[in-house]
This record gives structure tokens, sequence and C-alpha cells, in this order.
């Protein structure tokens, strides 16, 4: 049976500390409750904007169009059989916007 040498598990625990990565990345995430006709009814997404584009897991997006008290509609913008119950979305904290330039004048 080998022996455990206390001065090479020191190192080894010491290496691992050096590389430990202290980031913590927080995300505010919710939960498919219902989809159909291109609506996802969202619950858990306590600080979406209205306007907000969001990711389902599926990584279908989704805008954010109907704030509620305990969740939200999310119309999405791909295929809906994509997305089921039980889904996770993520917030992307970006609000649905449109680039313009000069070639837009007059025609919107």
């Amino acid at each position: 049976m080998a022996e455990i040498n206390p001065a090479e598990v020191s190192a080894i625990l010491k290496q691992q500390l050096a590389n430990f990565d202290t980031q913590s990345n927080v995300e505010e995430v919710g939960t498919v409750l219902t989809i159909g006709d291109g609506i996802a009814r969202v619950y858990g997404l306590e600080n979406v904007q209205y306007g907000e584009l969001v990711k389902f897991e599926s990584g279908v997006e989704g805008i954010v169009l109907n704030l509620e008290e305990d969740n939200v509609g999310v119309a999405l913008l791909g295929e809906s059989r994509l997305i089921k119950e039980g889904d996770t979305v993520r917030r992307t904290e970006r609000i649905s916007s449109i680039n313009v330039g000069e070639g837009m004048l007059g025609r919107v």
C-alpha cells in the first residue's frame, strides 16, 4: 500500500489554491411555465425590463413584451418547437434595438 506524503499533498493543495478562480458569474434565470402561439410565459425573471432580449437554453431568443407580477410574456424570435415547459431562460440585459443610418431616412 502506498504511503501518503504530507509534503506532496501540501504542494498539490497549494497549487490548486493558487489556480483557483475567485471570480463569480451571477445571472438571473427563469423557467418556462407555458408555451403557445409563439409566446412563452416565464417565471423567475424578477428584474427583466420591457423590450429586453432573453435567451432560451435551446439558443432561441425572445423579446419581453408583457410584465406581470409573477411572470413575464416573451415573444419568440425563433422556432417555438425547440422550447418546452421547464426550460431555462437567461437575461441578456440588452434592450432590443435596430441600427439606422442615412439609408433608412424616409423609409419608416
